[in-house]
């Protein structure tokens, strides 16, 4: 009789699961069942399109920094299936791929139907069987027809792991990551579409922070290190009903440099209007923005008229600018969510459940997320293979 593998999800993870497992057993009937029409669906819109695939992790020291959950099981797991095994995998199938300069990779093609057509074409080359559209699961009765992966992706509330039948600990309450903020301040947004290149963003009374390009939006603020601070803050700000102070660092100069940025940009400009002499990392129209909000009358006054106050108050601006949050932007476009199955319930060998023989988990089911930059796809295909591995060795026995 042919041994039988169910995936759960026909997403990144369920379909690089299936590739891999079908690749150790390919005499096995390796059966990916998706709920909707369309499988890769969230590939075809990542990264607006392009598909950033993952990224090189050069310069990360610590994985923390891009895995606010599930640092540690990473690391482990990348001794199995690492970002650079990644990209050779994607290469070696015929997804060629670039690295930009800050380190994230996409296909060559700047296209996300690069890689999806290298996912699917694999399976199908491999045999693997795709069924869609297929909303009723009986869970029990797949997993005595052989291992299970589950490979759904995260879910939004708690009663949507009910189906799983995992004892209530094994489960951590889903909380929404990578969203922008609301601030609800006319003058700020109406600078809509300007960036602050290197901004350092972070939750007042807290430690959590994240530097980063800054985008102004018509809703509040985006752009990287808006999403890196709410991965981190995930919890805290899902706990705080997304209400919450926020100080801006413009530049992320410590208030020292600040202060002698100001001295030199003064002296160099003693006689002209404060606001139309602005410091190098800042916009004229950002700068002219953050100088009235500081100095009223700064479109009016000359550089060499500032006193000591008037310098504090530009070098706070400068430093430590104060919003309040007012809710999370309604975009989900890249939903993705902190929790899901506990990583204390997974074998961390295998993404075996402990509670469930037989059952496996991929991606971002589990409670393991990134911050923007390709790191969830990584997240996807590291735990997709190693839970590939773990399944291979249920149908063989070995």
């Amino acid at each position: 009789m042919t041994s039988r593998a169910t995936i759960i999800g026909g997403g990144a993870a369920g379909f690089f699961l299936a590739i891999r497992l079908k690749s150790l057993c390919p005499d096995a009937r390796v059966v990916i069942l998706e709920r909707t029409p369309n499988v890769l669906a969230k590939v075809r819109v990542s990264g607006g399109g392009r598909c950033n695939c993952t990224n090189t992790f050069e310069g990360i020291g610590d994985l923390a920094a891009v895995y606010p959950r599930g640092h540690r099981l990473m690391r482990r797991l990348f001794h199995s299936f690492s970002p650079a095994d990644a990209f050779e995998w994607f290469e070696r199938h015929g997804a060629r791929l670039s690295v930009m300069p800050d380190c994230c990779v996409f296909p060559d093609s700047q296209n996300s139907e690069t890689i999806i057509n290298c996912l699917v074409g694999q399976a199908r080359k491999l045999g693997v069987e795709v069924v869609v559209g297929q909303k009723q699961i009986d869970l029990s009765s797949l997993l005595a027809q052989g291992p299970v992966a589950v490979c759904t992706g995260g879910g939004q509330r708690r009663e949507m792991f009910d189906w799983l039948g995992l004892p209530d600990d094994d489960i951590v309450r889903p909380v929404p990551s990578l969203f922008t903020f609301t601030i609800k301040d006319k003058a700020l947004n109406a600078l809509m579409g300007t960036v602050a290149d290197s901004a350092t963003l972070s939750i007042a009374g807290t430690t959590y922070r994240a530097s980063g390009p800054l985008l102004l939006t018509h809703w509040g603020v985006s752009g990287p290190a808006t999403l890196k601070l709410s991965s981190h803050a995930a919890r805290h700000l899902a706990e705080a009903g997304y209400s919450a102070g926020l100080i801006v660092n413009w530049t992320s100069m410590s208030e020292e440099e600040a202060r002698g940025a100001i001295a030199d940009l003064g002296k160099r400009n003693a006689q002209k209007v404060l606001t139309n002499a602005h410091p190098e990392p800042l916009s004229s129209r950002l700068w002219e923005y953050l100088a009235t909000r500081a100095l009223p009358d700064a479109n009016r006054r000359r550089w060499a008229e500032l006193g000591r106050k008037d310098i504090n108050r530009l070098v706070a601006i400068l430093t430590a600018d104060e919003y309040h949050i007012d809710g999370r932007a309604p975009f989900k476009d890249e939903f993705v969510t902190a929790g899901g199955v506990a990583l204390s319930a997974v074998a961390s060998k295998t993404l075996e459940s402990k509670s469930r023989p037989g059952l496996f988990f991929a991606g971002e089911v589990l409670d393991i997320d990134g911050v923007t930059g390709g790191f969830n796809f990584q997240a996807a295909w590291t735990t997709a293979w190693v839970a590939a591995e773990g399944m291979s060795a249920k149908l063989t026995g070995h």
